[in-house]
């Protein structure tokens, strides 16, 4: 199969997050096994998703990585102009959900190993196809952990997030909190015997954008980013039951987008210093605000001057060195493992997301002469 058809196939598995992917995992444990490759899958502990690794090649040495993730995000709510688990082109555009986030690499890292089942090769072409990426790059932790003990890990990680093929050094990291107030249910003609969850939420979401201010006024950064400074950003609340009850209940989540230099822990830490302020100000023994860290990954930072930089943008022709707002499973990669990464795919993420998600395919072709170029340097 060419990268397109490829495509078309794994774009038939609606993989969305809340969902299996093990039928896509499925499909390609069966390609990889017509051409000869054996894989590794890690199951999730419900049994409903897996990671898949496969290596092609000598095992007793070090090999390229190609690294990318089987989920895509919801479309819930968005108009298509055509069925989203249905690839259709329109001139040079393949239209569907995850063709630029991230199947398009997906098919031509498949397209790739089928031509290195045939080929004699020196160094191992190896592929990590994870779940729960979108989430909080969550699914290739277990492999992650059990490469940890391997005598012969990847040399270089090649992460195929859409970059339009520009070698991305550097990403942010993130960690994502939930914040749970809780006040006294009253009723509202009577507030003052009661207290307001909501309002607590409100005065810490208020405390929280006025750190965010600071942060964009002096805080740290780096030009490389279109948005230069780390963020924080509260994406969800929920509170309250009718309108005539004080809420003795509030939820909300906030999120911190960080630069490598930036110390994450040191901020929920004044944070949570702001929330001990607003709780004791309440003057109520009952009243309180508790966190919890739901997922969390470490930003990347590669030196332009990497070797593994430096090989993709031999492979790409691309000599400009970009950073992404957006996270990838590179920043683990690289921190967790020591294996120098770099965030190369086709297709662009302006795309990632939206209703008529497309690539095109001459980002296709050119993500398959990219590799095609690898197989080269690996034989």
């Amino acid at each position: 199969m060419h990268s397109a058809e490829l495509l078309d196939r794994l774009i038939s598995f609606p993989t969305v997050s809340r969902d299996s992917n093990l039928a896509l995992i499925e499909f390609v444990r069966e390609w990889l096994a017509q051409c000869g490759v054996a894989c590794t899958l890690y199951l999730d502990t419900g049994g409903q998703k897996a990671n898949l690794f496969a290596s092609i090649g000598p095992t007793e040495t070090a090999g390229v990585l190609l690294s990318g993730h089987t989920d895509v995000v919801p479309i819930d709510g968005q108009r298509w102009s055509s069925a989203p688990f249905q690839m259709k082109q329109r001139g040079e555009q393949l239209y569907a959900r995850g063709t630029a986030d991230m199947k398009g690499f997906l098919a031509c890292a498949l397209r790739a190993a089928q031509l290195a089942s045939q080929r004699p090769l020196r160094l191992p072409l190896q592929l990590a196809f994870s779940y729960d990426e979108e989430v909080g790059c969550l699914g290739v932790r277990s492999l992650i952990e059990d490469m940890a003990s391997w005598s012969h890990r990847p040399r270089f990680c090649i992460v195929g997030e859409p970059t339009l093929l520009r070698p991305a050094v550097g990403h942010k990291g993130k960690i994502a909190v939930k914040v749970t107030c809780r006040g006294r249910a009253a009723h509202s003609s009577t507030p003052d015997r009661g207290i307001n969850a909501i309002h607590l939420a409100g005065d810490l979401i208020a405390r929280i954008r006025e750190r965010q201010g600071d942060i964009a006024w002096s805080g740290g950064r780096d030009p490389g980013y279109d948005v230069p400074y780390t963020t924080l950003h509260v994406g969800v609340i929920q509170g309250g039951t009718v309108l005539n009850i004080v809420p003795e209940h509030c939820v909300f989540e906030f999120e911190i987008r960080h630069l490598p230099s930036d110390d994450t822990r040191a901020m929920i830490e004044a944070i949570r210093g702001d929330a001990a302020d607003i709780v004791k100000m309440t003057s109520a023994a009952d009243a309180a605000i508790e966190f919890e860290t739901l997922h969390e990954f470490p930003a990347l930072e590669t030196a332009s001057d990497a070797e593994v930089v430096e090989l993709a943008a031999q492979l790409t022709g691309h000599r400009e060195r970009i950073k992404v707002g957006f996270g990838t499973e590179g920043g683990l990669f690289s921190g967790r493992l020591g294996i120098p990464s770099v965030v190369c795919g086709p297709g662009a993420i302006e795309q990632a997301h939206k209703p008529d998600e497309f690539v095109s395919t001459d980002q296709l072709q050119r993500c398959d002469a990219m590799l095609s170029a690898l197989l080269e340097r690996l034989c």
